[in-house]
């Protein structure tokens, strides 16, 4: 019987608040269940079990991933941690879809992207926002701005005295693969011109990682683009899409809902609100369930070459900031 036929059935590792919205996401949308759940604490499954309604809490991750039911499992940890639990998945045969970051850096990708074709098991990045129908929408909008020439994009939240792991570069601390990982998606979405130049400027903490940063990417065809992202700055999220006849903001890059065409004199021509969503999560358990279908190792809206694009950029702005991880 096909997943068609059946709803996927979804394992999550972890259970933080990501984790969470993933069960809650996935409670409310009808090809797909969450049967599973998996902490390194018992107690912990347990009392994410008894929250969101799962069936099977697993007081390790190795038990869930030998649990013969679940199609798809969700990996929801720290970056730091997403390497080894992939790996095994992975070998395991089972499908992956991992939260953003995908890994701690490019050679880690690398290794597990290998794997995953050396095996034909699938497994994507949890990069949400690649997978959600605004995508389209802007590009359909963006034919009616001329010649693209900027791109700007800024991404930030206070959170670091909430998120402590944030600070630490053993959990891959720092704003980057957080939040500016959003930037750079942002981006290379709408335009995939060679970038010729990226350079980029932080402030770091006490110890080590980048809680704020400027990153500006110089691209062929004259095309520039900038980002700002921050650890420990609450920023307006906007996105904006300029041109030689009128310019696109996008109200939140990591999630838009309205999306705004202006024409040269800044005059509003036209606002696009996107469909109602449960959470944005849907669409990439949505496009993992079609992907399995299909008998795919990879999903068509984030490939295996732009994760390891964007990784290898990230790899290359940490090592202009002097900021590194034990794994590097």
């Amino acid at each position: 019987m096909s997943l068609l036929e059946l709803n996927m059935r979804v394992g999550i590792i972890a259970t933080g608040r990501i984790a969470g919205i993933a069960a809650e996401t996935l409670r409310q949308m009808t090809d797909a269940d969450c049967i599973a759940v998996a902490s390194r604490s018992m107690e912990k499954a347990e009392a994410f079990a008894q929250e969101h309604d799962i069936e099977r809490p697993y007081g390790s991750y190795e038990e869930l991933l030998m649990d013969k039911d679940v199609d798809l499992v969700y990996v929801a940890t720290p970056h730091s941690h997403h390497y080894d639990i992939t790996m095994k998945a992975l070998q395991c045969g089972k499908p992956c879809l991992v939260e953003k970051a995908f890994m701690a850096n490019y050679k880690q990708s690398k290794a597990v992207i290998d794997l995953a074709h050396e095996n034909g098991v699938f497994v994507a990045e949890a990069i949400w926002t690649r997978y959600q129908p605004a995508v389209e929408m802007i590009r359909k909008m963006m034919e009616r701005i001329g010649t693209l020439r900027l791109l700007t994009a800024n991404i930030g939240y206070n959170m670091i005295a909430r998120k402590p792991r944030l600070q630490r570069p053993d959990l891959c601390g720092g704003a980057l693969l957080d939040v500016g990982v959003y930037g750079l998606n942002f981006v290379r979405m709408f335009c995939t011109e060679k970038v010729v130049k990226i350079e980029g400027q932080c402030v770091k903490s006490d110890m080590g990682v980048d809680i704020s940063e400027v990153i500006t990417l110089s691209l062929e065809n004259d095309i520039l683009a900038t980002i700002q992202s921050s650890a420990w700055a609450t920023c307006s999220n906007r996105g904006v899409i300029t041109g030689t006849e009128g310019f696109i903001v996008v109200d939140n890059i990591n999630n838009p809902q309205t999306i705004s065409l202006y024409a040269p004199d800044r005059t509003l021509i036209t606002e696009q609100q996107v469909p109602a969503q449960l959470t944005g999560y849907e669409y990439e358990f949505s496009e993992c369930r079609k992907a399995l279908e299909a008998n795919l190792i990879e999903s068509p809206l984030m490939p295996h070459d732009e994760t390891l694009y964007i990784m290898q950029q990230m790899d290359g702005l940490r090592q202009q900031w002097g900021v590194s991880y034990p794994m590097d």
